[in-house]
């Protein structure tokens, strides 16, 4: 770990990191968020009765195209050549809520933390997007990287860390 933000230069300014000189490796990153709801809400979604239709199918593609866009949306962000996106979704009825967890690869000079964590918001987004005409009090909640692999820093687990 690096003891300083590497998006600045010496004299305080933002900048792009140049990664010209990294190793190309297979990177890899797996983030996760959920969104809580009315059970009512929920009921729906997993009914499959929807007027706008498929949510979770929807907010798999959303997710994908989240990943795709990072570069577009967060700016210091390299664009990466993604090898794989993957979301899960995990219904959870004692809880009324929906995990969603997000794996990202590619082989690059950079890692994909920002584009498995942009997935999950935007696939969040979507569900609350699709859902709010009957439940605007959803809320997305506990969006974190759960792990990295690849490059110089080598592999990170939050199950490794104490929760902040």
């Amino acid at each position: 770990m690096s003891d300083r933000f590497t998006h600045f230069d010496a004299e305080g300014q933002a900048h792009m990191v140049d990664v010209g000189g990294k190793a190309v490796t297979e990177r890899v990153a797996v983030a996760s968020g959920s969104i809580r709801m009315q059970s009512k809400t929920l009921e729906m979604i997993l009914a499959g009765g929807h007027k706008k239709g498929d949510v979770l199918g929807v907010a798999r593609i959303a997710g994908i195209m989240g990943a795709k866009r990072t570069s577009e949306l967060v700016p210091l962000c390299h664009p990466l050549p993604l090898t794989k996106v993957s979301l899960e979704f995990s219904p959870d009825a004692v809880l009324d809520s929906i995990h969603c967890s997000v794996t990202a690869k590619t082989r690059g000079q950079t890692g994909v933390e920002m584009e498995a964590l942009c997935a999950v918001q935007v696939a969040l987004l979507t569900i609350y997007d699709m859902c709010k005409a009957v439940d605007r009090g959803m809320v997305i909640e506990n969006v974190r990287l759960e792990e990295k692999s690849g490059g110089k820093s080598g592999h990170w687990r939050r199950s490794n860390f104490p929760d902040r």
